[in-house]
């Protein structure tokens, strides 16, 4: 019996002679029906991810101030600076943010001195974190970045069983980021300036999560209008008319794109004069404080952070389980 024959069984019911050619078979050079089943499958993206949002009412809520918005603006920082801290991905820090806005939105929180709020929010970076990172920091290493109340790892625990209630265990979310690779093709098909824009419009996204006003907008929205204020950054693609977005894919709503773009146009503008303003402040007294601190403090300076980077080191225990700390 040859090889061939001895390998025939494991086809599949598939032509071992098409195999063994070194052929691809035909329908893995059609590209046309790729880009079409990638097409239809953003739609669905599209069609499902109200599924994925709190409800049409949420962001009124807070313009009547029944929930309060600086309230959930320090919860979101706060889990943008342990993202930062532990190099989290993009992803994890808004699906935090989403599963903490789905469930605010679906249950009240009691009325107290704010330790709820920052329970729910580890509680939801601990789930989010478990989805998407490789490595996961123990419930306690997690309570970092100015946390004002230090939880024990069995109250997270009953916390993050009541989030997963409360969102029906619906943690893979339909996020902007599931349609920005698609848009940035869609804005350039050449692919010249396709890594720049994902790069530029997460940037974006992760910049504005803090504000309430981009509750009221779907994912889809969030992820064109991002796109496009990252394409303002491309002097060839600067010139793009952000109504043409409504065609990038079916069930997008032109009216939606263009309102969070703007908004969003306004924020990125309001930051980028931020920075400018900071970066001209005066820089001579800086550097003479610089020269006059430099001649006796290096050494110093030097051995006081390599002895705070052992202690972060030492206290920051990395695990895929943190069972090992519950009681």
């Amino acid at each position: 019996m040859s090889y061939s024959d001895c390998l025939s069984d494991l086809l599949c019911g598939e032509d071992s002679s098409d195999v063994f050619s070194g052929e691809s078979p035909e329908c893995s050079s059609d590209l046309e029906s790729h880009d079409f089943v990638e097409e239809s499958s953003i739609a669905s993206f599209i069609e499902d991810e109200r599924n994925f949002v709190p409800g049409y009412d949420y962001f009124s809520r807070f313009q009547s101030q029944s929930l309060d918005a600086s309230a959930r603006e320090q919860s979101v920082a706060w889990i943008l600076k342990v993202q930062a801290c532990y190099g989290f991905q993009p992803l994890t820090a808004y699906l935090a943010v989403n599963y903490l806005d789905r469930f605010l939105y679906s249950r009240r929180l009691p009325q107290t001195d704010g330790w709820p709020l920052q329970l729910l929010s580890v509680a939801c970076l601990s789930l989010a974190a478990k989805m998407e990172e490789p490595l996961v920091p123990s419930l306690l290493d997690l309570q970092v970045e100015g946390a004002k109340y230090i939880f024990e790892p069995r109250t997270i625990r009953r916390m993050e069983l009541l989030v997963l209630g409360v969102l029906d265990w619906r943690l893979r979310s339909i996020t902007p980021f599931s349609f920005t690779g698609f848009f940035a093709c869609k804005l350039d098909p050449a692919g010249a300036y396709t890594g720049f824009l994902i790069s530029r419009a997460t940037e974006i996204i992760l910049s504005n999560i803090k504000e309430a006003s981009f509750l009221e907008y779907r994912p889809s929205s969030i992820a064109a209008a991002a796109i496009l204020c990252a394409a303002n950054d491309i002097p060839n693609l600067s010139l793009v008319n952000p109504e043409h977005a409504e065609s990038w894919c079916d069930g997008l709503s032109k009216d939606k794109i263009i309102s969070c773009y703007r908004l969003m146009q306004d924020l990125v503008l309001d930051d980028s004069r931020r920075k400018s303003t900071k970066v001209l402040l005066p820089r001579l007294r800086v550097t003479i404080r610089a020269r006059m601190r430099s001649g006796g403090s290096d050494s110093s300076s030097s051995s006081s952070s390599s002895s705070y980077k052992k202690r972060k080191l030492n206290n920051c225990l990395w695990v895929d389980d943190d069972k090992g700390n519950s009681e």
